[in-house]
Formats: structure tokens, sequence, C-alpha cells
């Protein structure tokens, strides 16, 4: 049977916590405040004005690009910023200047984690999945291009297994410092070096299975090994395969996707292909921020697809 598509695209709309908060935008830029610093960082969808320019120009740090890679410097007010502590529910991690823009977490994400949270919180109490073999019978989760660890450690908060696959050797490390402030150094989470489609192409012919896979590729990238990754090209088998290691009484797949030439819809197509057999429901659209103030504007920045069971 095959799943059911959500008919209309649903916006997920991320507000501030403690230690984050869209605090303005306009005129190409957007303010938010990580903990207790402020930054400016550009953002070409904000056509609009901002609401208090002044408060962009007192800002602690200011991203200045130099091509349209994202690449860049940031410019502090006062004495240069390396790294600060962040946290999100039981989640801790380090927040880091990096040289593309963001600080090594993309906060809209938070809208993901809460769902991803809800699901595998659920899955804990009815115990582990048909055919699959998890610790003290956690659900196994497989969190793919992870990147520094936050959605991974979500999930091992909420009670899973998490296996976390990134090419890049630098970000699983700082995923494994962000576990360690955390306090889950001692969670079942297995920290992988891999290009993602030869782990799941390797997990397919193992027969492995997997309650729950977390998909959010980028564009463009490389593997450890000088691998190329096109999201185009490569996402539709990379797809497929993840759906093969669904668990049969699997509860989820989520992929998300920064793509100027991509939809939630096209995305929600591409996934109703890879679950045909699974039935379910699948919904879809856009992760946006919010920002802080009761008649706050939004700002889309990603696509998603979900299916569910």
């Amino acid at each position: 049977m095959s799943p059911r598509l959500n008919p209309s695209p649903e916006t997920l709309v991320t507000r501030g916590w403690a230690d984050y908060a869209l605090l303005d935008s306009g005129h190409g830029r957007k303010l938010e405040r990580y903990g207790r610093f402020t930054v400016v960082r550009p953002e070409p969808q904000c056509f609009w004005s901002p609401r208090d320019p002044g408060a962009f120009d007192r800002a602690d740090a200011v991203f200045d690009p130099t091509d349209e890679d994202e690449a860049g410097r940031w410019r502090f007010a006062a004495r240069p910023l390396d790294t600060f502590p962040l946290a999100w529910r039981d989640v801790r991690f380090t927040g880091r200047f990096t040289p593309f823009r963001h600080l090594a977490f993309f906060p809209e994400q938070a809208a993901n984690w809460e769902w991803l949270d809800a699901r595998v919180r659920t899955l804990s109490r009815s115990g582990s999945p048909k055919g699959v073999s998890a610790p003290e019978g956690r659900p196994r989760v497989l969190n793919l291009f992870g990147y520094t660890g936050v959605a991974s450690l979500a999930c091992a908060a909420a009670g899973a297994e998490v296996t976390h696959v990134d090419a890049s050797k630098k970000s699983v490390g700082y995923a494994r410092e962000n576990a360690d402030v955390s306090g889950m150094a001692d969670r079942p989470i297995r920290w992988i070096v891999e290009d993602a489609r030869k782990y799941v192409a390797r997990e397919v012919r193992r027969g492995s299975k997997y309650h729950g896979i977390i998909l959010d590729p980028p564009k463009y990238g490389r593997g450890p090994t000088g691998e190329v990754w096109r999201l185009f090209e490569d996402l539709p088998l990379l797809l497929k395969d993840c759906a093969a290691l669904l668990a049969d009484d699997a509860s989820f797949l989520l992929l998300n996707a920064y793509a100027a030439r991509i939809s939630g819809l096209s995305l929600a197509h591409l996934m109703a292909e890879a679950t045909a057999d699974r039935g379910g429901i699948i919904d879809w659209g856009e992760l946006a921020l919010a920002e802080d103030r009761p008649d706050g504007r939004a700002i889309g920045l990603s696509f998603f697809a979900r299916w569910s069971a």
C-alpha cells in the first residue's frame, strides 16, 4: 500500500528558546541572539525593512560574505570570539563562528528536533522494533550527514541507540565533544566518518534495519576519500536505499534539504516513490524561523518531507 501524501504543505516555524532568538530581519540580513551574543548574518530572502536598524550596528559579530558559496569572514565589535556554550532541552553543544556564515548548527532545525524527540520517546516506551537488535530494547536511529550531532543527541536523549555518520572528521569530532558536554558520552552512539552512500549501501548488503532514519544532505559535498556528492544526482538512490533499511515496523524517515531549485513537494514525491510499499503518511513543507515578537515575520530556510508509519 502506498503512503498517503498530505495534500497541503506545512510550515514548521521555529521560535526562540533560552539560547537562541531571531531578533530582527530586513535589507538582506538577519539579527540573531546566540546565548549572550548578537550576530548579523546575510539572508537574501529578507526583502523587507528591519524594525530596528540601529540594533544591527550594535551586534557583537557580523558575517561579511566574500563569494556566492557562503564563504566569508566574521567581523567582531570587540575581541574576536571563538566558541561559546549553547543548549536545546537536554542537549548541550558548542556554538562556533565558522567560515561559512553558520554557527555549527542550524536553529530552524529545532522544529524537526521536537518531532524526532516525540517519535523516539513513543518508540522507547513501546520497546525495540521487530527485527532490530538494540541494547536495552532501545530503538535504532541512523543520522546521515549528521554534522555536529545536535539531532543525534536529541534522539539519544529521548532513548534511542544512534548511528551518526558524516564524511567530515572535524564535524564528527565536534559531535563527540557535544556528546561530552551534554553528559551523553556513555550513551549508545556510534560515531562514523564515512561517505553516507557507501555506509548505507553496506548496511543494505548486511541486512541491517533501523527504526528511524534522518537524512539531511548538503547541495554539494565531498567524502573523506574524495567522493563527490551532488544532491539532484545522488539523492534518489540514497533515499531508496534508506527506505530499504527501515524495519518492518519502522516509525519515520525524515528528509531535509537546503537548495534553491528544490521544494517540499518535490521531496514529498521522491519520498513517496522510495516508500511506495510501506503505507503510512508523508507530510511536507518548509522550515522557517520567526522573529521573537508577537507580530514577528518568518523566514523560510529549508524544505522537508517526513514519512511516518
